[in-house]
This record gives structure tokens, C-alpha cells and sequence, in this order.
């Protein structure tokens, strides 16, 4: 008898647009060693579009690991060509910090604020940090163990900063994955509390094992508009990329938050936006992950959303921001405890 919990074969929305120059950056454009460019966080800033990418380094295939990661800084004129800076950016090791990865990118207040997690030697960590050069970073939080996908709303809540987050909950969800999309928000980007459950994943039908925030949400007027990432397991995944097993599949969904409180979810897409199908999504370091970490609304309506692909490179998706709202059909997800 199949397994109900299993996820069957999944697809991705018809309005959505893969762009043909896809992947946009992968290790071949970096101008020192790269081995893997991924889940990107993409803004546009000062006039210009604006990418920090995470790059994993070393030969994976003979050493069975990689050597270290950074984070580069690539500029576009348009959001599709990419000229990389000759030097990473961002690389926080040493002592306790183990790496930093994975960023995300908002502008708010006229500076741009990067969202990163970081492994240390107690647990991972989430962290905000600002720029206005992306030579200096200040370093204005770091989040306990286990924290991370955090990522930033473009403007201030009540007036209060606000961010999704997706914290490693293994006691209370019974000891294995099962991680949930969560809010908090903050009077000074250091200090977070009022902490809420946006999204479960059992209220995901594609998702079986976990979700969390992708790229920052964007203000439109029905609400803000958000993409989240969703992962379901199949056991019967063989290897499935470069390591000896993957068993996970990675999709990118969508959903509509209110525009005065952000942790009830007001509108839902049942099926994913975007599902592992092009080349580049399927086969990599690891088979069949799309992860959203950057989403630009033009003003001709057009929503650029970049993603990692097969945790190898970066591509570019588009899609008209009335369909996008179309898609999420109201739902009424309300999973907090009031407080005050």
C-alpha cells in the first residue's frame, strides 16, 4: 500500500516564467575559487540591482567536503547580467563562527540590510547586519541556537522592524524535522520578541517535512506578497546529487500575509510556484531544490524572483504580480496567541 504522507510528483504553476538565459550566475562567473553559487539574496539599491550569493569552494567530489564558504557581491544594470566584484564580500570564521551563509537582502530606511545564518560551534544562528558600501558590515544581531531563513520586511510594522524567521524546533515537533515558518518583530532591529507562528507545515499539502521564509515579502496593496520554500521526503530517494543520499525535494510556495499584522496568513497557493523541472533545478550538488531568496517587484508590474537551483547556481523566474495575487486563494491561518 503507497505511503500517504509521501508526496507524488509535483509541478510548477503555469503563469510562471523561467528566463532562457537561466542559470543567470554559477561558479564559471566568479573571478576567484567558486564551486557552488546559490540562494542569492537580490535587492535593488542606489539605482542598481544588487546580489550577495553564497559560494561554496573546494573539490567536494575528492576531498568529500568543501573547503570553506563566503558570500560574493555581484551588480546588474538590468537584474540579468551580473558582473561579480573580484573579492567576496561577506566571510565570518574563526573562534566560535564556523561559516555564515545562505543571505537574504532588504533595503529599508535608505540601507541595505543583509540576513545570514551562521553555523557556530553551539548551534546555528541567524543574524542581521547593515551596509551602505557592502565593504562594511555592522553586525546588529545574532539570534540563540536554532535560527535561521530570516528575513526582513521592507518597511517598519506599527512601528516596529519585522521579520520571518524558521527556528529548528526537534524536541517539541517530536524529535525529527518538522519546522514551521514564524514572525517577530523588534523597536531596533537587536532586541526580538512577540514571537508568532505564521505557517505550519502541515497547513502546506506539498510540503511533508519542512518550511520556511524565502525571499523578503513585498507590500502590494491586498497584502504582502511572500514566497516560502516547502521540503518533502520520500525515503525511497537514492543518491540524488553528490552526496551518498538526498531524499529531499525542495519547491518554492506562495502566500499573502495582512499588511498590519503579518503573522495571519489571508491568502494560500495549494500548489507550488515553482517545482524542480529545467535541467538546472533537477541535477547538481543536490537533485531537485528550488530555493527562493530574492523577489523584485518592477514597475511594470513584474515580479523578477530568484532562486537557488540544485544548491549549484542561481536562475531568475518571472511572473505578473495580479497573477501571482490570483493564486492565493483565501484562507484564514491564524496559529498565534494573542499577547497584551
Amino acid at each position: 500500500m503507497p505511503d500517504p504522507s509521501i508526496i507524488g510528483p509535483l509541478k510548477s504553476q503555469p503563469l510562471i516564467r523561467r528566463h532562457p538565459a537561466n542559470p543567470i550566475l554559477s561558479a564559471k562567473d566568479a573571478p576567484y575559487p567558486a564551486t557552488l553559487i546559490f540562494n542569492a539574496g537580490v535587492a535593488k539599491y542606489q539605482g542598481r540591482y544588487v546580489m550577495i550569493f553564497r559560494n561554496d569552494y573546494g573539490d567536494f567530489q575528492r576531498a568529500g567536503r568543501f573547503e570553506g564558504t563566503n558570500l560574493g557581491l555581484a551588480f546588474s544594470d538590468d537584474g540579468l547580467r551580473w558582473e561579480v566584484a573580484p573579492k567576496p564580500c561577506f566571510d565570518l570564521s574563526g573562534g566560535e563562527i564556523v561559516r555564515a551563509y545562505d543571505p537574504r537582502l532588504t533595503v529599508l530606511d535608505g540601507r541595505c540590510y543583509l540576513c545570514f545564518a551562521v553555523d557556530t560551534r553551539h548551534g546555528v544562528r541567524g543574524g542581521i547586519a547593515a551596509t551602505e558600501d557592502f565593504e562594511r558590515f555592522e553586525i546588529l544581531s545574532l539570534s540563540v541556537p536554532d535560527n535561521r531563513n530570516m528575513v526582513l520586511f521592507p518597511d517598519r510594522i506599527g512601528g516596529k522592524y519585522a521579520r520571518l524567521e524558521r527556528p529548528f524546533p526537534v524536541y517539541s515537533r517530536g524529535g525529527r524535522d518538522r519546522f514551521d515558518l514564524w514572525f517577530s518583530d523588534s523597536p531596533d532591529l537587536r532586541y526580538w520578541g512577540n514571537a508568532q507562528l505564521v505557517l505550519a507545515v502541515e497547513d502546506v499539502p506539498f510540503a511533508n517535512n519542512k518550511i520556511g521564509p524565502g525571499a523578503p515579502p513585498i507590500r502590494t496593496p491586498k497584502g504582502w506578497l511572500t514566497v516560502f520554500h516547502a521540503v518533502d521526503l520520500d525515503p525511497s530517494r537514492g543518491k540524488n546529487g553528490w552526496e551518498p543520499r538526498w531524499q529531499k525535494r525542495y519547491t518554492a510556495g506562495l502566500m499573502l500575509l495582512d499588511l498590519e499584522e503579518p503573522w495571519r496568513v489571508i491568502g494560500l497557493s495549494r500548489e507550488p510556484l515553482l517545482a524542480p523541472e529545467a535541467p538546472y533545478e533537477r541535477e547538481g550538488f543536490r537533485n531537485d531544490v528550488i530555493f527562493p531568496g530574492g523577489m523584485i517587484l518592477e514597475d511594470s508590474g513584474e515580479v523578477k524572483i530568484y532562486y537557488g537551483a540544485a544548491d549549484t547556481v542561481e536562475a531568475l523566474a518571472t511572473a505578473d504580480v495580479g497573477d501571482l495575487l490570483a493564486l492565493c486563494e483565501p484562507v484564514e491561518l491564524y496559529h498565534g496567541i494573542r499577547l497584551g
